[in-house]
């Protein structure tokens, strides 16, 4: 019953919350909602020490759900070292974020209608981490898509939520698109979707299934490949890389504990986890696994990029999200699953941390999230500032250099995912080298980013209205209880599990994760260059030192940048006041993205839309279908309602006009 109550007990929540709050009431709920996921929350990290530590996992069959001729897909749970590390992932954040919500949405009128969305969300997510086939995969993936729609547009009377809900569900139904078409692709080559079943089919190149060749869209693509590439355009729409990446900073129209919950650390890390569950898949698809690295290489840096010049808090955090999801791509691109999964990992603490974080500034200044209305706050919330700053030491990876996992929680995964990029560019893989060099580079940029959020939104003058400086004040214990405990994750969280997640990998991921290039196939980047990307109990790599110093290096100049340009010297109102020019403007606005998107794809469905409808449906099908039926039908009926004219003797002359007919045809027919 472990499993079932970690899984179920936020769907009892949601559930009670949803349909019973106009009877139980407003407290009771969120007493409800809350307490199960905590309880979940516990009970996560029970199973995932039980797994993680010799048990193995296990599968829990709950029922059949599907069986239709050769189509067969049972409701099971699926336990294993991956699905362990979800599980404590999902429920610990999900669970802080409940309660730091109590503080947050004090005023709101519809906290049930919240905190039934939030244990919704949850439940989907669960519903997508313990699947064992891709169909029920597919039933937590869209699970999750609904709830995220239903949180980003909770204040649903703000237009701008609106939008930003609803350019979500688009964008990540065109992801969707490419997961369902996997998902078929997948059925129609194995006549399964039962993981073990595909994935051992792969392993073994069952009837020869490697080398199958598909056609699509009029070209013949290898059916590994194929599969692999449709699998990740859905994992692009939801864990928002380049091209689909446009939903995740509007969605930050949602109340502050959605960002942490949804954009943070659970649902845009469902792509990941994806990638990394369909390893075997990737292992025999070396071009779309290429393809992967190169791409969340380019997020990486391209999403550090936009976040220098933004000016809202949560938006650079939003920004931030894109670019450690890039460097969790190109690891598991490059056949890293295990620092991809470390990261995902520590990432859910500090990045948790941040906008919850970001959350309680906004709280505290009268809900101002423009970081140029800010400054000057640190001694009024002084818990807040500090764990920020806890945060900002994590994701910028402050650590010592050649020890793994002396720092915080970034610098121990994010350092071994740079290593192990490193490792594939030296082997001679082209996407790895390009990785490694992005990865530095997004380094660089996320130490400024980070920073310059510090120093602008905590340091220097206040820059707001004098009178919201007067009434800040630190946020309640509700809300600094969960800000506590992140930031002790994510101080400690690479220290304490770094020998877990990267070297003592048998032990850890059992049969989850692949342990080394002997279990590899021959397609995968790291087995063809000779590398090997586990580094499991073999123990460490000797790099040369630059390699193990650069991030260390580029963290410290950002900070030292950051510094320079928002502090020293009254920085910060110099900058503000400078702002501009081609390449500031180009940044702010994101490389225009939007705007092409809006010229183009916008434009041009909308244009496609009036014409289908005010031509094809209103002028041809309305106008010779039903209205065209009825037009006529009613000009009939004008004309023979004017022989109803009510006096006798018009029916009597037409009464013999008929009987002349008649006799006329009789007649006729009789001549004839």
């Amino acid at each position: 019953m472990l499993y079932q109550i970690i899984v179920f007990a936020p769907l009892i929540g949601a559930l009670i919350a949803g349909l019973g709050a106009p009877r139980i009431g407003e407290k009771p709920s969120m007493v409800i909602t809350t307490v199960l996921l905590m309880l979940s929350a516990v009970l996560s990290w029970i199973a995932f020490f039980s797994v993680t530590g010799g048990d193995g996992g296990t599968t829990v069959e709950l029922f059949r759900w599907m069986d239709v001729g050769g189509f067969k897909a049972n409701w099971s749970l699926k336990i294993d070292s991956l699905t362990a590390v979800m599980l404590v992932v999902v429920n610990t954040v999900s669970a802080l974020v409940h309660l730091y919500s109590w503080g947050y949405m004090e005023e709101d009128p519809s906290k049930p209608r919240f905190f039934a969305y939030l244990s919704l969300f949850t439940f989907a997510m669960l519903m997508l981490v313990t699947a064992d086939n891709f169909i029920q995969m597919f039933f937590g993936w869209e699970g999750v898509g609904l709830a995220s729609y239903l949180l980003i547009g909770f204040w649903y009377k703000k237009p701008s939520a609106n939008d930003a809900a609803i350019k979500a569900f688009i964008t990540n139904r065109v992801g969707d698109v490419g997961l369902a078409l996997g998902v078929m692709t997948i059925f129609l080559v194995f006549g399964s979707v039962n993981f073990e079943t595909v994935f051992t089919a792969i392993k073994t190149n069952q009837d020869g299934v490697r080398d199958l060749v598909l056609p699509f869209l009029g070209m013949e693509f290898n059916a590994i490949e194929l599969i692999a590439f449709l699998l990740f355009v859905g994992a692009m729409g939801k864990s928002a890389q380049f091209i689909l990446h446009v939903w995740l900073p509007d969605a930050m129209e949602g109340p502050t504990p959605v960002s942490a919950l949804i954009h943070a650390a659970t649902m845009v890390t469902a792509g990941v986890f994806l990638v990394c569950r369909a390893y075997p898949i990737y292992e025999f698809a070396p071009t779309t696994a290429a393809f992967v690295a190169v791409l969340g290489g380019f997020t990486a840096f391209f999403a550090a990029t936009v976040g220098l010049v933004q000016n809202d808090i949560k938006r650079v955090i939003a920004y931030s999200t894109c670019s450690q999801l890039g460097y969790m791509f190109f690891a598991a691109g490059l056949g890293a699953y295990n620092a991809a999964m470390f990261h995902l990992f520590t990432h859910a603490f500090f990045k948790a941390l941040l906008f919850l974080g970001a959350g309680s500034v906004i709280h505290a200044l009268h809900h101002q999230q423009d970081m140029r209305k800010m400054g000057g706050i640190w001694k009024v919330i002084p818990v807040t500032y500090i764990v920020m700053i806890i945060g900002t030491l994590a994701i910028t990876g402050v650590g010592i250099p050649g020890t793994g996992n002396f720092g915080f929680a970034g610098f121990a995964s994010k350092d071994l995912i740079i290593e192990s990029a490193y490792d594939a560019g030296h082997a001679g893989v082209t996407a790895g080298a390009f990785a490694f060099w992005a990865g530095i580079v997004a380094a660089l940029m996320t130490s400024f980013y980070s920073w310059r959020l510090i120093f602008m939104t905590f340091h220097g003058k206040h820059r707001g209205p004098k009178k919201y400086l007067d009434q800040a004040h630190e946020s309640p214990l509700v809300m600094t209880i969960p800000l506590i405990l992140l930031a002790i994750g994510a101080a400690f969280a690479g220290f304490f599990f770094y020998k877990s997640f990267a070297y003592n990998a048998h032990d850890f991921w059992g049969h989850a994760l692949p342990m080394g290039h002997a279990e590899y196939g021959d397609g995968n980047l790291y087995a063809a260059a000779g590398g090997d990307v586990a580094k499991d109990s073999g123990g460490h790599h000797d790099y040369p030192l630059w390699v193990l110093w650069a991030p260390f290096i580029v963290s410290a100049l950002g900070f030292v940048m950051a510094w320079f340009t928002y502090i020293y010297n009254n920085g910060t109102e110099k900058r503000i006041a400078s702002e501009g020019g081609p390449i500031y403007k180009f940044l702010l606005n994101k490389w225009y993205i939007d705007e092409l998107y809006n010229a183009t794809i916008v434009r041009g469905t909308k244009w496609l839309g009036d014409v289908f409808w005010k031509i094809g449906d209103i002028k041809i099908i309305d106008r010779f279908g039903p209205n065209g039926v009825a037009a006529a039908a009613m000009a009939g009926a004008k004309r023979l309602s004017k022989i109803q004219s009510g006096y006798l003797y018009h029916y009597a002359f037409i009464m013999l006009i008929g009987v002349a007919a008649i006799i006329g045809l009789v007649l006729r027919s009789i001549g004839g």
